[in-house]
């Protein structure tokens, strides 16, 4: 199977919102866009964050982010590479209220960053890694990863990092697996009463 990367476009965004969702739900039944957007209405959510992909605050889930992965002319996946120094939480903030929701908003966010992790600013960070149902374990996501740490090696990038739930053992061997280890770990009570994980970890890998 032809697997081809290219950079995501604007007309990408239904895509990237259905790769979004999956990742943020990652076998639970709520994720963090339904504690956001207050509904877990699969058509309604897909909408909101097809608009966030194309905000002007340029948040970390802005198209313009993302790595597609082809076959056959298909998307079936997805890696959203990042600067934490840029896409901060405030600017986060700022496209989702752009999309409707309510300076209130982040006090629904804190969920997630009082699980705060020792992220390198200088570092690149990955998000959203995921491949379509039907698409898994043909190399999908290792030639997504692989054309991701090559631009972030360009860009002068030397240390990539990426945020999982405690307890994503699929998703912790992979990354393990192209030499990325565990260097941070928190459990969060709010966390764990909102989405059924005790919290996260962070993986660091040097390139």
């Amino acid at each position: 199977m032809s697997i081809k990367i290219r950079q995501a476009k604007v007309e990408d965004a239904p895509f990237l919102a259905q790769m979004m969702l999956q990742s943020s739900r990652a076998g639970k039944k709520v994720g963090l866009f339904d504690l956001i957007f207050e509904t877990n209405d699969d058509k309604q959510l897909l909408q909101k964050l097809e608009k966030l992909a194309t905000t002007e605050a340029k948040s970390h889930c802005n198209y313009r982010n993302f790595l597609v992965a082809e076959t056959d002319g298909q998307s079936v996946g997805s890696l959203c590479s990042y600067e934490p120094r840029k896409a901060t939480k405030e600017v986060f903030i700022k496209a989702l209220q752009e999309v409707g929701c309510s300076s209130e908003i982040a006090d629904t966010l804190e969920i997630f960053y009082e699980c705060e992790l020792n992220v390198l600013r200088t570092a690149i960070l990955f998000d959203f890694m995921e491949e379509l149902e039907g698409f898994i374990d043909v190399g999908v996501l290792k030639a997504l990863m692989q054309k991701s740490l090559l631009t972030a090696r360009l860009r002068g990038y030397s240390i990539a990092q990426t945020i999982i739930e405690i307890g994503s053992l699929e998703s912790e061997l992979f990354y393990k697996k192209l030499g990325f280890r565990v260097v941070d770990e928190r459990e969060c009570e709010r966390y764990k009463e909102s989405f059924g994980r005790t919290g996260l970890k962070l993986l660091s890998v040097e390139f």
